[in-house]
């Protein structure tokens, strides 16, 4: 990511100045929330989105699959990677997020069988929603409760009370309290590239 007003460089995964005026000064940004999914779904919940044209005027392809369409499909890296670690492979992805300094990832293989994860990190009772299909993960803190998959798109059920939440871009909410649970920031990466930088990640297991 690059600023125009101190024209540095800032790594994606840390949040960190890199290159530039503010590199080691010790800011860091916020992780916020970022949705990766399909048009379809996305056009499905938000129907009065606006698009960026992808006839920019420049040479670049922008089509679907282009320009790294090659290398998404290739377990190959486009540079040599050390260290690397195996209890993934190199290019699986995984939903990654750091709570209290812990970092812990959850393959999205896992994710996309289960749908539905209820776990703790860190002191902290989360929930995530996903589909491995579109790359697709929410997180949210879930507080007490415990969920399953709803019967409708976008729902959840508290398996305590049989009441219905509804997922939403910023948080969960109960369709008959009104209670909100946050959601949490977290990154859809390739293990290789989180794990070069968090080499004391947590990785999910299936129970």
């Amino acid at each position: 990511m690059y600023d125009h007003q101190t024209e540095s460089l800032w790594h994606n995964l840390t949040g960190e100045p890199v290159v530039g005026s503010l590199a080691k000064s010790g800011p860091k940004l916020k992780v916020l929330p970022v949705t990766i999914t399909s048009w379809e779904q996305w056009l499905r919940d938000h129907p009065d989105t606006k698009v960026l044209d992808i006839n920019t005027g420049h040479q670049r392809d922008y089509t679907p699959g282009q320009p790294y369409g090659n290398y998404f499909s290739s377990p190959k890296t486009m540079f040599p990677v050390f260290p690397r670690d195996q209890r993934l492979a190199t290019k699986s992805y995984v939903f990654a997020l750091q709570l209290k300094g812990q970092p812990k990832a959850y393959p999205l293989e896992v994710i996309g069988k289960k749908k539905v994860i209820n776990d703790s990190h860190a002191g902290v009772n989360l929930v995530l929603v996903g589909d491995a299909d579109t790359r697709t993960v929410r997180a949210y803190e879930r507080s007490t409760h415990t969920f399953t998959l709803g019967t409708t798109i976008g729902t959840l059920v508290d398996q305590r009370s049989g009441e219905t939440w509804n997922s939403q871009e910023e948080q969960l909410v109960n369709s008959k309290t009104g209670e909100k649970l946050p959601r949490l920031g977290g990154h859809v990466s390739y293990w290789f590239g989180w794990y070069a930088f968090y080499p004391k990640t947590e990785v999910y297991r299936e129970e």
